[in-house]
């Protein structure tokens, strides 16, 4: 598996809201990919484990929750950064995100300048780590 540095994918199965974090991710200078289900998002990841990823915890096809631990317990995706971005706002949701190894939890309606500075942080500390 190769690794990428600064790219970013983002897993979210709305399309239009896929697109247009895409388009934010893009603003920043950072490569980005996009998924609309877990399977197309566990592809890519296979393919080349990005930087960071920005994860909706409800796919049609499997939990969100699944995927992170899937990126975290892997070895060639295992430094990823993962932003958890869901409508879940609650502590057990919270918890379990936390439990699964998530490096962020951020809900729905965000903020597009604080979700991009997630992203640029835990990005370019990926990207500097050598890999």
């Amino acid at each position: 598996m190769e690794s990428s540095d600064g790219d970013v994918l983002v897993v979210e199965d709305d399309r239009d809201l896929n697109e247009l974090i895409g388009a934010y991710v893009s603003i920043t200078g950072l490569g980005c990919r996009s998924a609309l289900t877990g399977a197309d998002a566990l592809r890519e990841i296979d393919r080349k484990a990005p930087a960071a990823v920005v994860l909706d915890l409800m796919l049609p096809d499997m939990s969100g929750f699944d995927i992170c631990q899937r990126i975290k317990c892997t070895p060639g995706s295992k430094e990823t950064k993962v932003i958890i971005l869901t409508a879940m706002d609650n502590e057990a949701s919270r918890a379990r995100g936390r439990e699964c190894g998530a490096d962020e939890y951020l809900t729905k309606p965000f903020d597009p300048d604080h979700l991009m500075k997630t992203v640029t942080r835990h990005s370019c500390r990926q990207s500097g780590d050598g890999r």
